[in-house]
């Protein structure tokens, strides 16, 4: 399993806010959730499963954007891709959790 950290950038947009491309994109993950799991942030939007379909929901959500009639997109992609035991985006917070519960 491996986790993404995706943030979408729309470019030449009418308006300074993105929140409808978002919406967007978020009703593709809901497309996708036999596939990967997804978290929404306030700045990008997390997602967790086998690299090859983060791959291919990546691309999906690339397209947005561009059916919506936008002519440049910049989509930054950060991937953690841990293969020496199983991650995931709530084993990551427990783990946090963990060391502050620590004395």
């Amino acid at each position: 399993m491996a986790i993404a950290d995706i943030t979408i950038i729309p470019i030449g947009t009418e308006t300074p806010s993105v929140s409808a491309y978002v919406a967007e994109i978020q009703k593709v993950l809901q497309q996708n959730e036999d596939k990967v799991i997804y978290q929404l942030t306030p700045m990008s939007t997390l997602i967790e499963g086998e690299l090859s379909d983060l791959f291919d929901v990546i691309q999906q959500l690339h397209e947005v954007p561009f059916s919506n009639g936008i002519q440049r997109v910049a989509t930054n992609i950060r991937i953690d891709d841990r293969r020496d035991k199983k991650s995931t985006m709530a084993g990551k917070l427990q783990a946090v959790e963990a060391q502050m519960n620590k004395k």
